[in-house]
């Protein structure tokens, strides 16, 4: 079990654990949310605004606002390399010069270095790719989403689970001192919300969702002046769109149903706490790869998808001219290693029973948010 789980609750206290589990999304788009906001949690405006600056100066929140949606606005892809040992820094710097580049992870695999790419077309980023392998000398494996089966990083954090959604897993009980706590945490959740430790299981939708590679968000000048505004988080205020409106020099009520009409359209995931996992404990987190079968695809990627330990399921594409016959992915994030193997385990004799392989990350070697500007065309 990560030490980060225990040391980070001694900055919260339990109406901080509601806001965290609660309001990772369903942030009201209205010009005053944290009225209703402090009213779910008990208390008021301004305590619920000071918690929120607390929890983001504590690393707990990275940020507060919108979660945008890069393969709908721009050309997505994940890409890896193998990078000598003996140069692995230096191949790790040429890529992360790109703005472009907003993740790079090591993995603990012969494709050791995987990140990922997002420009605003096609041809902007095999050309990044194209550069990136002449410059490294490192063949690129280019790996872009097809279909979207399940992806969605928002999930309870204040628990001593050992996997993601543990505690909404049926069958198993997490070992943990904090019965009351998450008991307090789903009984006090947003007026009209899920409850926070809502299994997904048959209520998730995990249906296949074709990503095309020539994605643009469409956008007009303003909901792109819009998007540029957000991308980095919401003002800490008790106006946040306000705020924005300010900025922009718009009425208020043009933001808001800008930012209705970008959630509508798919650019925007989900507004509310984007939490750092990682500070969190959930720091074992593995990629699987799987052989699966053209045609068992989507039915079983559904399936796995729908899985309330599964946080993201997609398909990719084989590149049999680079060894790649993978073309299946899903995620797992935990605090525990084992656990998360336990789970990587059952995927495999109960849901994918094929050839598979664990990509554990082993550092963070970029992480920002992608790179909006270039995808809107400023």
């Amino acid at each position: 079990m990560s030490t980060r789980s225990g040391d980070w609750r001694e900055h919260i206290d339990d109406v901080d654990a509601v806001l965290i589990d609660s309001y990772q999304s369903g942030v009201p788009i209205e010009e005053r949310p944290f009225r209703g906001i402090g009213s779910a949690l008990g208390t008021d405006e301004a305590d619920a605004l000071e918690r929120v600056r607390r929890l983001h100066e504590a690393g707990i929140v990275r940020r507060f606002g919108a979660v945008l949606n890069p393969p709908v606005i721009g050309s997505s892809t994940l890409a890896a390399v193998q990078a000598p040992a003996d140069r692995f820094d230096e191949v790790a710097a040429v890529i992360n010069e790109y703005r472009q580049v907003n993740h790079n992870y090591a993995r603990d695999h012969e494709w050791n270095m995987w990140f990922v790419v997002t420009a605003g077309s096609r041809e902007t980023r095999e050309k990044i790719l194209a550069e990136i392998e002449r410059r490294t000398g490192c063949a690129v494996l280019d790996l872009p989403m097809l279909t979207d089966y399940y992806i969605d990083l928002e999930f309870p954090v204040v628990n001593a689970d050992r996997f993601a959604r543990e505690s909404a897993t049926p069958g198993l009980a997490p070992a943990t001192n904090d019965a009351e706590l998450r008991s307090a945490t789903r009984s006090n959740g947003p007026a009209g919300g899920k409850p926070v430790s809502q299994p997904r299981g048959g209520g998730t939708d995990a249906s296949a969702t074709r990503i095309s590679e020539e994605a643009t968000g469409d956008l007009s000048a303003f909901e792109a002046d819009l998007l540029l505004a957000i991308q980095n988080g919401f003002p800490l205020s008790k106006t946040p769109y306000r705020d924005i409106a300010e900025q922009l020099e718009a009425d208020v009520e043009r933001v808001l149903e800008g930012i209705e009409r970008l959630a509508r359209a798919g650019c925007i995931k989900r507004i509310g706490c984007v939490v750092n996992h990682v500070v969190t404990g959930f720091d074992s987190n593995c990629m699987v790869v799987w052989d699966v079968p053209d045609e068992n695809l989507d039915d079983w990627g559904e399936r796995a998808g729908g899985l309330p330990y599964v946080t993201l399921c997609y398909h990719r594409p084989r590149r049999p001219a680079r060894g790649w016959s993978y073309n299946l992915f899903t995620m797992i994030h935990g605090r525990d290693s084992a656990a998360v193997d336990e789970r990587i385990d059952e995927l495999a004799s109960e849901y994918l029973p094929v050839d598979h392989e664990r990509l554990y990350s082993t550092a963070t070697l970029k992480q920002t948010g992608a790179q909006y500007e270039e995808l809107v065309g400023h």
